[in-house]
Order: C-alpha cells, then sequence, then structure tokens
C-alpha cells in the first residue's frame, strides 16, 4: 500500500437538531437526498474505502444510500456527540492507511476536485502533515485530511459535539490549500438548503 494512500469518512450519524423535525440528511436537493450528494462525491475521488458513519436515523439512511459502493459503520453513541463518529469512521478504517479525509454529510457542494486537492497535497507534501485543510475566504472549512498516525494520541482523546478542528489550532505541521465556496458551505437550517433550491 502506498505511503499516502488515502480513504474517506463521511459522517452522517447526526441527529441534524438544528434543522427541525425531518432528518436533515434525507432532505432532498435537486431530486436526491442530502447525504447521497456528500457519498457520491466521494465515490467519485480517488480515496478509498468510503466509510460512513451512521447513527440516528440509521435505517433510512441506509435506503437513501442504496446501491452505493460504501463500507457503513454504526456509532451507538452517536448522541455523545461528533467525537464519538469521527472515532468509530477512523476505526473502520484498514490499519494501514495513513491518511483520513474526513467528510461531512451535510456539505453537498463539495467536489470530487476538491477532496482529490487534498489527497494530491497530503502525497507531495514531505514530510507528511498534521492535517491539510482548505481555507476560503481567510476561514478554514471541511473536508480536512487527517494524518491518522501523527494525530492518533489526540484523536483518542477528543470528546462531546468536536470534531478535528480543536487539535488542529495553532499547529505548525497542518498544511492549507485554497478552497471553494463548497468547503465553506454546509446546511444547518431549511432556510440554508432553501438557499440552493432543496426542501
Amino acid at each position: 500500500m502506498p505511503e499516502a494512500a488515502v480513504a474517506t469518512v463521511l459522517l452522517a450519524a447526526g441527529r441534524g437538531t438544528r434543522f427541525g423535525t425531518a432528518p436533515k440528511l434525507l432532505a432532498d436537493l435537486d431530486g436526491r437526498p442530502l447525504v447521497r450528494h456528500a457519498a457520491e462525491a466521494a465515490l467519485a475521488a480517488s480515496a478509498r474505502p468510503v466509510v460512513v458513519v451512521l447513527g440516528a436515523h440509521a435505517q433510512a439512511l441506509r435506503t437513501a444510500l442504496a446501491g452505493l459502493d460504501l463500507v457503513l459503520v454504526e456509532n451507538p453513541d452517536y448522541a455523545a456527540g461528533l467525537s464519538t463518529s469521527l472515532r468509530a469512521g477512523l476505526a473502520a478504517l484498514p490499519a494501514a492507511i495513513p491518511g483520513a479525509l474526513v467528510l461531512l454529510g451535510d456539505m453537498p457542494r463539495v467536489t470530487p476536485a476538491q477532496l482529490d486537492r487534498l489527497v494530491a497535497a497530503f502525497a507531495a507534501a514531505d514530510p507528511r502533515p498534521a492535517a491539510v485543510v482548505p481555507v476560503h475566504a481567510g476561514r478554514r472549512g471541511n473536508p480536512v485530511l487527517l494524518n491518522r498516525h501523527r494525530l492518533a494520541p489526540d484523536l483518542a482523546r477528543l470528546s462531546g459535539d468536536r470534531g478535528a478542528g480543536p487539535i488542529l489550532a495553532g499547529r505548525t505541521d497542518v498544511l492549507e490549500i485554497p478552497g471553494d465556496a463548497g468547503t465553506a458551505l454546509d446546511i444547518d437550517t431549511p432556510a440554508a438548503l432553501a438557499g440552493l433550491g432543496g426542501d
């Protein structure tokens, strides 16, 4: 396996409480559930395998993702926050793969090209960075590519409703690359979805 091998972890376990009563990741956008946009982008990019972490609404999400070449894992502790889903997804990856591309299920405008740019930057860097993050309009966005081997102790200590952002803040070994509007957009409310033409 090449040293710069990268897999994808798609986080789709949350309850989406800020969205209202309907499951956010099942909301329709351009005729497909929101989560399917992210999954299809991941599959059109190069990183493999693509592991999807399910929790709330797991059965409905399995149906929404039917027919796609995904590895589905369930996080029984999803209610304890994002950190538990991130750890569950990372644990499902082959140990020999150092890079984990972490994608959020509510980011429907992330493109395969952007995902592959993160992978290419990780592969080209010497030494390998702790993470590769996209930056758009002066702010870090998502998805991020984590160096599992370098960050393992920090990732193991993550708790609560937090992703990797806190452990990357202030590090000098994080590689920033240009992002785009898609890496800065996540859907938290029905109004945000409506702004994209969804419902």
